[in-house]
């Protein structure tokens, strides 16, 4: 009896990570038509960090029509694509060194995806998060909101 619940223990432990990170993930979507397929994400307050991933549903190529997933405040969204519009491909359309920037995955083309992941205790109770594309223009259509969850 005594070694079954060692091995309930032992066994409890080892899948502890697995079940920590439950729910600490979201994917999303862009096509291109220069859409995400999601406005909204809601980050629970029980994750240390958060993970969310871009897949390009698309064809084309990230030249002609890449995308990014970018987080940052409400309030910075509309400096930071400004600043990137000023950047290159090869700096995914972000200003270097950009500290309004929490996360960011770099710019995708058709069939490709990345991730981007951030700590969560960055994010501020209350306060209002934008996620957007950066690629010159695509913000207009490709933007949505992050909050941090009740």
């Amino acid at each position: 009896m005594k070694r079954q619940c060692l091995a309930l223990l032992l066994l409890a432990a080892i899948a502890a990570p697995a079940w920590a990170g439950a729910g600490c993930t979201a994917a999303i979507e862009a096509n291109d038509a220069m859409q995400f397929n999601q406005k909204s994400i809601e980050v629970p307050k029980t994750c240390k960090q958060f993970t969310v991933t871009l897949k390009h549903t698309g064809k084309l190529p990230k030249a002609a029509m890449g995308h990014n997933w970018v987080l940052s405040s409400a309030a910075d969204e509309a400096a930071i694509d400004a600043d990137g519009a000023k950047a290159s491909l090869d700096n995914n359309y972000l200003k270097p060194g950009d500290s309004r920037v929490i996360a960011h995955t770099r710019i995708i083309g058709g069939g490709e995806s990345d991730s981007a992941t951030f700590q969560v205790a960055a994010l501020k109770a209350g306060e209002a998060y934008a996620f957007f594309c950066s690629f010159p223009g695509h913000a207009a259509l490709m933007k949505g909101t992050l909050s941090l969850a009740k």
